[in-house]
């Protein structure tokens, strides 16, 4: 991945103080991070010389770790593919596609959002320590299964939902999950490090003995059917041109990377600081909505977040199995680069020409009594009361207009016209603004 331009060493000082300090006071083998900006790798910094079993050396930049469940936020983008070509539907069940096994009643769209109320791990032993099997001995293995939570009742976290989404993926695109992966989200994105089984340069999984500070060897394993869950390997730039694709997407549909990052389901013991959407989690900073996600495998941690308002994103990759907060430390880089660096505001830059129907809606209008002013911005209208966000809408055809923003996001504006053809009233899902309120002329419901 490109270098941006680069942090200035003023911020690049505070940044390395930040991970130095999260490598050692979580006593991590080693960590690799990197900082997103203007869709590139703005600063990266490494720490810690246990990267290999017997060796000791710092990571590289080019040093693959596993990143666990951040591979869910691409098994998402599978699905997400699938729906923009109309090849499925979120609201589709899991037994349209894939009729063997328990669950065919779920919906895509619980599964990916967690609130489907699956087990959160397979039957059997530890998935994530132990060979993985086909998918018709994960079927056969949990045949028995059953929810552990209704339907809708709430987010819980559940592994075995993303299994069954990649299978969805193979049975639609008839081939393996990760050829379909390589074929239409990697390959196509550049992220070359970003691969299913350890490729050198890699660091071992490790643990560390909590007394005595000593490595222990963790196993890596190929999941089998539960690779859709957790399974790929990746470094900290070809993570960044994945975050940089959910800020400012380019290969999927911009509406389908809004509703991956609009919340879909939630824990309310977080208070709102977990919220969920369609294989991306939301993490609440401050002002800022960091989308992204963690991970976890056998002697690995992971965190990419990035906030899509800005631009900004940090990856967070470490060769340990406990201690590292993966979800503050990239905050933290985040917040560093914003806070020393803040976004500069693009230029205004005065409109060219104002099209035809558009003069006549501008100025003052009435909700009731309240004030609101219709203005254009070069792009789109924009309908806003004193003090408040605007309502923007595009032009939908003659007199029509869909709104883009808000309350009114794919709502209709009608301008409605007297037999002169003069504007009698704007009416905005049965809201009617007028040029003065409670105008007698237009047919408001209880009058004023």
């Amino acid at each position: 991945m490109p270098d941006a331009s680069p942090v200035l060493p003023s911020t690049a000082v505070h940044l390395e103080a930040a991970v130095a300090a999260a490598q050692a006071g979580s006593r991590v083998p080693s960590l690799s991070v990197a900082v997103l900006r203007d869709g590139a790798v703005a600063w990266s910094g490494v720490r810690g010389t246990a990267v290999r079993d017997g060796e000791s050396a710092r990571p590289t930049r080019d040093t693959q770790y596993r990143i666990g469940s951040i591979t869910k936020t691409l098994t998402a983008a599978l699905v997400m593919q699938l729906q923009e070509e109309g090849a499925l539907d979120l609201a589709d069940t899991v037994g349209t596609y894939v009729p063997e096994g328990p669950f065919a009643d779920a919906t895509i769209r619980g599964l990916l959002s967690h609130g489907g109320g699956l087990p959160a791990e397979p039957a059997g032993a530890w998935w994530e320590r132990s060979r993985g099997t086909s998918y018709e001995a994960l079927v056969a293995a949990n045949a028995e299964a059953v929810r552990v939570l209704a339907p809708g009742e709430r987010y819980h976290y559940s592994n075995l939902s993303y299994a069954i989404l990649g299978h969805i993926v193979e049975v639609l695109r008839d081939a393996p999950w990760s050829e379909v992966l390589d074929a239409t989200i990697l390959g196509p994105l550049g992220m070359s490090r970003t691969t299913y089984a350890a490729s050198a340069p890699h660091a071992d999984g490790r643990s560390v003995e909590a007394l005595t500070g000593l490595l222990v060897a963790e196993p890596h394993q190929d999941t089998g059917a539960m690779a859709p869950a957790g399974q790929l390997w990746s470094t900290p730039a070809d993570l960044c041109r994945w975050l940089a694709e959910l800020a400012r997407p380019t290969l999927l549909s911009p509406r389908s990377v809004v509703a991956m990052t609009t919340p879909q389901s939630g824990d309310p013991d977080e208070k709102g600081a977990g919220a969920y959407g369609l294989g991306v989690r939301l993490s609440v900073a401050g002002e800022r909505v960091l989308v992204g996600h963690g991970g976890s495998m056998p002697g690995f941690l992971a965190g990419a977040y990035v906030d899509r308002e800005s631009g900004v994103g940090a990856v967070v990759l470490a060769n340990t199995a406990y201690g590292l907060d993966v979800s503050a430390l990239p905050r933290t880089l985040i917040e560093t680069v914003l806070t020393h660096e803040p976004v500069i505001a693009p230029e205004w830059t005065p409109t060219r020409e104002v099209p035809d129907g558009v003069r006549e809606l501008l100025g003052t209008w009435h909700w009731g009594h309240q004030p609101f002013t219709m203005s254009y911005d070069g792009e789109a209208l924009a309908l806003a009361a004193d003090g408040g966000r605007a309502f923007r809408f595009a032009s939908a055809g003659a007199d029509t207009w869909t709104g883009l923003s808000g309350y009114q996001l794919g709502e209709t504006l009608r301008v409605v016209r007297r037999e002169d053809g003069a504007i009698s009233h704007l009416d905005v899902g049965t809201f009617c603004y007028t040029r003065i309120p409670y105008d007698p002329m237009v047919p408001i419901p209880g009058g004023a």
